[in-house]
C-alpha cells in the first residue's frame, strides 16, 4: 500500500516560537523516521507529508494515497486531533487511528467523562469550572484534582493541581483558567495506584497489550503524572509491567472505555484507582505517543517483549481488518 504519513514535528513550532510546553505533544524526527521504517519494514510504501497545511496543499495539487497513517496533534481548537481525519474523509481517503467524532469528543476530559460514565464506566466525581464565577459553584469533597479540560501530555498538572480546600481550589483553577484559556476540570481526587493501559484494535476485537504502573520517584510530582513527569521521566517517574488483580481490573475498565468511545487501531487508557483500590477511568489517548524512546505505549511494547516494527504492525492489522480492500 502506498501511505501517506502525517505528523506535527515539534522542531518546526519551536522554530515559530513555541515553548517547551506549548510543542509538548508534537513529534520528534526520532518518531517519524521510526514510523517510515517499520511500515517499509511491513511492506508499505511511504510518503512523508507533514502536518494540515502540507497535506492540504497536497490534496488540492490531486495526490493521493491508499491511505493516511496519522499523528497529528493539531494546533488550535478543542476539535484539533480531529482535523487531519475529517479532512481526510472528505477526500474518501482511510486514516489509521479513531475517526473525527471519536478525536474532537476525547480531547475534551469532561465530555469523555459524561460518555463513559453513562456508558458504565466507573469515574470520579467531577466538575466543570468554565469561568471564575463556577468556582464557588463547586460541590465535591476535598481533596480535588485540577487540570485543563482539553490538553494533552501533562500539561497544567503538577504538585499544586491537588487542592485541599476552598482557597487553594480558587487560587488554581483561576490561574488554569488565565493560562489556557479553557475551562478547568476539577476531580474528586483518587488516592490510589495509577496505571496506563496499551489497546490494541477496534470495538470487539480490542484487547489489551499490557498495563504499565506508573510511580513518582522522590523527584516526581507524587499527586498526578505531570508534565514534567513526562518530558523527564528517566529520574521522575518508574514504570513497571505488572498483571495483579489491580492491574487486571484496570485492564477491565480501560477496555470498556475504549469501546464505550468506539476507538480504534490502538492508544493509551489511563486508569486511576481510589484508596479502596477501585479503579477508575482518568482519560483516553487515542492517538497515542509513537516515540520509540520517550512514549509509554512503546514502553509498554518493549516491556511485552515486542519490537517497535511489531507495534505499528498490530495497529495496521487492526486497521487492514476495517478496510480490507
Amino acid at each position: 500500500m502506498r501511505i501517506g504519513l502525517t505528523y506535527d514535528l515539534r522542531a518546526d513550532y519551536l522554530a515559530m516560537g513555541m515553548s517547551e510546553e506549548e510543542s509538548a505533544e508534537f513529534d520528534a524526527e526520532i518518531t517519524i523516521e521510526s514510523l517510515a521504517n517499520a511500515l517499509t519494514g511491513l511492506g508499505h510504501e511511504v510518503i512523508r507529508i507533514g502536518h494540515i497545511r502540507a497535506l492540504t496543499e497536497r490534496l488540492v495539487k490531486g495526490e493521493r494515497w491508499d491511505a493516511v497513517f496519522n499523528i497529528c496533534e493539531g494546533v488550535q481548537g478543542y476539535a484539533r486531533e480531529a482535523q487531519v481525519p475529517a479532512l481526510l474523509e472528505a477526500y474518501n481517503i482511510p486514516a489509521v487511528f479513531s475517526d473525527p467524532l471519536t478525536l474532537a469528543l476525547t480531547l475534551d476530559k469532561e465530555w469523555t467523562k459524561r460518555i463513559v460514565r453513562t456508558a458504565g464506566v466507573p469515574t470520579a466525581d467531577f466538575a466543570l469550572i468554565e469561568s471564575p464565577d463556577d468556582i464557588a459553584k463547586v460541590n465535591l469533597p476535598f481533596p480535588l484534582f485540577l487540570k485543563p479540560v482539553a490538553e494533552g501530555s501533562g500539561k497544567g498538572v503538577n504538585e499544586r493541581s491537588h487542592v485541599a480546600n476552598v482557597d487553594e481550589l480558587r487560587t488554581v483553577a483561576t490561574e488554569l483558567l488565565t493560562r489556557f484559556r479553557q475551562p478547568v476540570l476539577a476531580e474528586t481526587y483518587l488516592a490510589g495506584r495509577e496505571f496506563t493501559v496499551g489497546i490494541t484494535g477496534t470495538g470487539a476485537d480490542a484487547a489489551v497489550l499490557g498495563v504499565i504502573e506508573i510511580k513518582p520517584t522522590a523527584k516526581g510530582t507524587q499527586s498526578g503524572y505531570s508534565y514534567e513527569d513526562k518530558e523527564h521521566w528517566e529520574h521522575r517517574i518508574t514504570l513497571h509491567l505488572v498483571d495483579d488483580a489491580d492491574a487486571r481490573g484496570a485492564a477491565a475498565v480501560a477496555v470498556a472505555a475504549w469501546r464505550a468511545l468506539r476507538c480504534r487501531d490502538g492508544g493509551r487508557v489511563d486508569i486511576r484507582c481510589d484508596a479502596a483500590g477501585r479503579p477508575h477511568f482518568l482519560e483516553v489517548n487515542p492517538l497515542a505517543g509513537l516515540n520509540p524512546h520517550h512514549s509509554d505505549l512503546c514502553f509498554l511494547a518493549n516491556f511485552k517483549g515486542l519490537t517497535y516494527q511489531d507495534l505499528i504492525g498490530l495497529i495496521m492489522e487492526s486497521f487492514l481488518k476495517r478496510h480490507p480492500a
